[in-house]
């Protein structure tokens, strides 16, 4: 049956083994059995720039992704909180199409809403105002005239500083706010929504004003992975085991 697949939050890199190990079994295995691929943001554990791309890891991963694109699953790539500096020449070379977040589309006769997820987590807001910051293209030209070198180090310290202070942080406050969610979904005309971002996989409903919207949440693969599967008859989760 013709069906579509949906991942995010895989943070691929080389100091990750196991999510890397996962995802090219994945692609190999899974994948070139779907019509398309959605991968919802957070593919790579952060991306410097697309003058990044010589990187040894950085061109296995894209090769994997064209190879498939090649066999016919057509591969769609949405920015994350991590790889937000992902741009046209990362999407040829994975021979995929960049897709804007949110994005609707009308998938197996169903209306649905596609979005990394990091703009509903409201309630965190110093979180809020450094995505507005660097997802400002003038602060992304100005920081991308830096050399690669010192981009990554960068974020690298960036990184390090987000992760203590997440420890610090409710777990309320890092996920999804739900009046965020719903008007979302009010300004979609109630679709059903899928993203990632939270970590937290699970299927949720939302009632509103006489419509009931399936909000699908897609899990990280830091530990174990998973995909969705979309066809004519619904969505189900789609697993990827271990060795």
């Amino acid at each position: 049956m013709s069906h579509s697949l949906f991942i995010s939050d895989l943070h691929l890199s080389a100091a990750h083994p196991f999510s890397t190990e996962l995802f090219l079994r994945f692609a190999a295995d899974i994948a070139p059995k779907a019509e398309a691929l959605y991968i919802l943001g957070d593919l790579f554990e952060y991306w410097a720039g697309d003058d990044d791309l010589d990187d040894p890891f950085h061109q296995g991963i894209t090769g994997t992704l064209r190879g498939l694109a090649d066999r016919g699953t057509r591969i769609f790539i949405m920015h994350g909180n991590r790889d937000f500096l992902m741009d046209n020449e990362l999407g040829k070379a994975c021979n995929a199409r960049l897709l804007n977040d949110p994005v609707l589309l009308d998938l197996y006769g169903t209306p649905t809403l596609l979005s990394h997820g990091d703009a509903l987590c409201t309630d965190d807001a110093e979180y809020q105002r450094f995505r507005d910051l660097v997802r400002n293209r003038d602060w992304q030209t100005q920081f991308l005239l830096q050399p690669l070198a010192q981009r990554k180090a960068q974020i690298e310290h960036l990184r390090m500083q987000s992760e203590s202070q997440k420890r610090s942080k409710e777990m309320s406050l890092m996920d999804v706010n739900c009046d965020a969610v719903n008007d979302r979904l009010r300004q979609h005309h109630y679709p059903r929504l899928i993203h990632g971002h939270t970590h937290r996989p699970a299927r949720h409903l939302h009632h509103l004003e006489g419509h009931t919207c399936e909000r699908w949440v897609l899990g990280d693969w830091d530990r174990k992975a998973n995909a969705l599967r979309c066809d004519n008859s619904g969505i189900r989760w789609e697993t990827i085991p271990p060795n």
